[in-house]
C-alpha cells in the first residue's frame, strides 16, 4: 500500500496558477502510475489527469487540457499538477491516487483529506 497526502491548494483569482504536490510513502511508488480526481460539492469526482510510471506519457481531461501539466519525482516519492489559467470550474477538492493508465481507474481509493481549490472572479 502507499499512502498519499496532497498539498498546494488554496484560493486563487480567475485566470492564477497553483502547484499541487501528492506526495507519497512507500517503497512501491515508482511502480504506478499517478492520477488526479476532483469533486466539487454536490457533484461526482470526476478525472482530471494521469502520468505514466516513468512520466513519458500524460493525459488530460479535455476541460483542462492545456491549462494542467502533470509530472512526477519518483526519487522524492511526489507527483506535480501544474494548474494554469484557472478557471471558477476548477473549483474542487483534488485528490491523487494510483490509477490504471488508459482506463484512469483509481486503483486504492483511500480519498483521504485532498487538497482544496477555490477559484474567484
Amino acid at each position: 500500500q502507499v499512502q498519499l497526502v496532497e498539498s498546494g491548494g488554496g484560493l486563487v483569482q480567475a485566470g492564477g496558477s497553483l502547484r499541487l504536490s501528492c506526495a507519497a510513502s512507500g517503497r512501491t511508488f515508482s511502480n504506478y502510475a499517478m492520477g488526479w480526481f476532483r469533486q466539487a460539492p454536490g457533484k461526482e469526482r470526476d478525472f482530471v489527469a494521469a502520468i505514466s510510471v516513468r512520466g513519458g506519457y500524460t493525459y488530460y481531461a479535455d476541460s483542462v487540457k492545456g491549462r494542467f501539466n502533470n509530472s512526477r519525482d519518483n526519487a522524492k516519492n511526489t507527483v506535480y499538477l501544474q494548474m494554469n489559467s484557472l478557471k471558477h470550474e476548477d473549483t474542487a477538492v483534488y485528490y491523487c491516487d494510483a490509477v490504471l493508465l488508459g482506463n484512469y481507474v483509481p486503483l486504492f481509493g483511500s480519498w483521504g483529506q485532498g487538497t482544496q481549490v477555490a477559484v474567484t472572479s
